[in-house]
């Protein structure tokens, strides 16, 4: 559990903060420190949706919030990894807040602060995956985050990917579908191994074999060595991504595992915590809220680093 440190953190202004997701956008309004709004829509990333599809989950993420007029915006997302990317977001948020200061960071800066840290490294386990961390001198470091046709090992869609490629390697050696294969066919609704490879290679998306990552936690669960070994190496992926990066900066923590996989699956949580101890890093945190509460700590953050 985390300490529940972020309620004594209160913003003197209205502060907006948006989480926003490849599948849904969060917003929610903070008045004196208070929640006064919090509502969700669809996708505003234009990594996931057509900029107009944005601007419309936009338009009516803004209604359901009540169109509030902000002091101050601060925004994650994926994908946000150069200035450019900032801009274009802070662009196609400005026509909705009036002139607020708007701030757009990676989604893995929410995650760290809403595990009640201003330092240390984030990682996110969801339908991706990727690591990043900021020391007390305010250097930055980041490891993965380069999408899954370069990488997003440890991440839903990489176990959905490999439970195909163990399926398909049972097959090519004659033997019957076992527990793991079996368990993805039916997730996709299919007959016979064999016809996984023209259902991954047409019409299905990351998120559609992330969502089968489900299947190799129930056959790691009922014991079965594949899916056991799966669970291992991704948890041992994100440890590696998170050791670098707490190396890079000289860090011993804290380390803040979160997202769907990270914040809701014990077994990859306990191979994440092993890989780290056997590397040193015992300060690791499971983050049990949405990244969206790490706003208030980060304008928190923004405005004593403003005044010193």
């Amino acid at each position: 559990m985390i300490d529940d440190t972020l309620k004594t953190v209160a913003p003197p202004e209205t502060v907006l903060g948006l989480d926003i997701g490849g599948s849904k956008t969060r917003g929610m309004v903070w008045v004196d420190g208070s929640i006064t709004a919090d509502a969700s829509a669809g996708s505003a990333n234009v990594q996931n949706v057509d900029v107009a599809t944005a601007r419309e989950n936009l338009a009516e993420l803004f209604g359901k919030l009540g169109s509030p007029r902000p002091a101050v915006v601060f925004a994650g997302a994926g994908g946000v990894d150069t200035d450019d990317d900032a801009a274009s977001l802070r662009e196609l948020i400005a026509p909705f807040v009036g002139g607020a200061e708007i701030t757009v960071v990676h989604d893995t800066r929410l995650l760290l602060a809403a595990g009640g840290a201003s330092t240390g490294v984030a990682v996110i386990a969801g339908t991706g995956s990727a690591a990043w961390g900021t020391n007390a001198g305010g250097a930055e470091a980041r490891s993965g985050g380069w999408g899954y046709l370069l990488g997003d090992e440890g991440s839903g869609y990489w176990l959905g990917r490999e439970a195909v490629r163990h399926s398909l390697r049972q097959m090519d050696l004659g033997a019957e579908p076992d527990e793991l294969a079996r368990g993805l066919l039916d997730y996709c609704r299919l007959g016979h191994p064999g016809e996984l490879i023209a259902h991954f290679h047409q019409g299905t998306t990351r998120r559609y074999w992330a969502a089968a990552s489900p299947v190799v936690f129930a056959a790691a669960a009922n014991g079965h060595a594949g899916a056991l070994a799966m669970v291992d190496r991704a948890g041992a992926d994100l440890a590696a991504m998170a050791h670098q990066v707490a190396v890079q900066l000289g860090l011993a923590g804290p380390i803040v595992l979160g997202s769907g996989l990270g914040s809701n699956v014990p077994a990859l949580q306990e191979s994440f915590k092993r890989h780290l101890a056997a590397k040193g890093l015992d300060d690791v945190r499971i983050l049990d809220r949405d990244p969206i509460f790490g706003v208030p700590l980060l304008v928190a953050d923004r405005a004593a680093n403003g005044a010193g």
